[in-house]
């Protein structure tokens, strides 16, 4: 499940101050401690990870908002 990949990657590259498997897909990232930084180093571990490159219309803060809006995002870059 790509949420599973996504949260994993979370994890690992957001450094949030939240728990990220105490949050649901909905949860707002940047509540959790998500900064414009870490941003940065999420969107570059998840285009390598999914061998995707997020487009310029799609770096804004609404695609990194979640885990379930990140999987949208990866979905439509992926087909």
């Amino acid at each position: 499940m790509i949420q599973k990949d996504i949260r994993e990657l979370v994890l690992k590259h957001a450094r949030l101050s939240a728990d990220v498997n105490t949050l649901s897909d909905l949860s707002d990232l940047y509540a959790a401690g998500l900064t414009s930084l870490t941003t940065v180093n999420l969107m570059l571990a998840l285009e390598d990870y999914f061998n995707i490159e997020f487009p310029d219309r799609m770096l804004v803060r609404r695609t990194f908002g979640s885990i379930q809006s990140l999987a949208e995002a990866v979905e439509a870059l992926k087909t």
